[in-house]
């Protein structure tokens, strides 16, 4: 028997989600304005390693920092703002462990110069995750499955002369 939906539910479920992102906030120092300046700072086009791969998808990049903070905040807080698909987005991109590794290296760094020890941490932590999961879901969008603690790295494709 399927129990009828109510507004009182979603109204609780509402109000359970606002109490858990208080209370991330609390423990983290996490706000916007704090997202905003990761976002802002981390998403540098000028890395000579992954800003080429921005670079070639991404003419206007307001509206990409606009869903960068969204994502964030969803991640960070569990606002649930965010609504996209990260790993179908990253699946066709010509990537690997190299590049993952690049976006934590210059994240980490980010974090920890433009947030506070506790909030870098919490950040930094998620990072991890994603970068993991999506270096996955690459490897197996290749037809690379990765045992535990394998990396996927993309085959070199040598030079050939003209």
């Amino acid at each position: 028997m399927q129990v009828p939906f109510r507004i009182e539910d979603a109204a609780g479920a509402a109000a359970r989600r606002e109490a858990a992102v208080q209370q991330l906030r609390d423990e983290t120092g996490i706000d916007e304005a704090m997202i905003d300046a990761l976002v802002e700072g981390f998403y540098v086009r000028e890395d000579g390693l992954i800003g080429p791969i921005f670079a070639a998808r991404i003419a206007d990049w307001a509206p990409h920092l606009a869903q960068m903070k969204l994502f964030w905040s969803s991640v960070a807080l569990s606002t649930g703002v965010y609504q996209g698909r990260p790993m179908t987005k990253h699946l066709p991109l010509p990537i690997d462990a190299r590049h993952f590794d690049r976006w934590l290296e210059i994240f980490v760094v980010t974090a920890n110069e433009l947030c506070p020890p506790v909030a870098a941490k919490h950040f930094i932590e998620r990072a991890r995750r994603i970068a993991e999961s999506l270096e996955l879901g690459v490897a197996n969008a290749n037809k690379v499955l990765l045992a535990k603690g394998e990396r996927y790295v993309r085959p070199f494709e040598g030079w050939t002369p003209e």
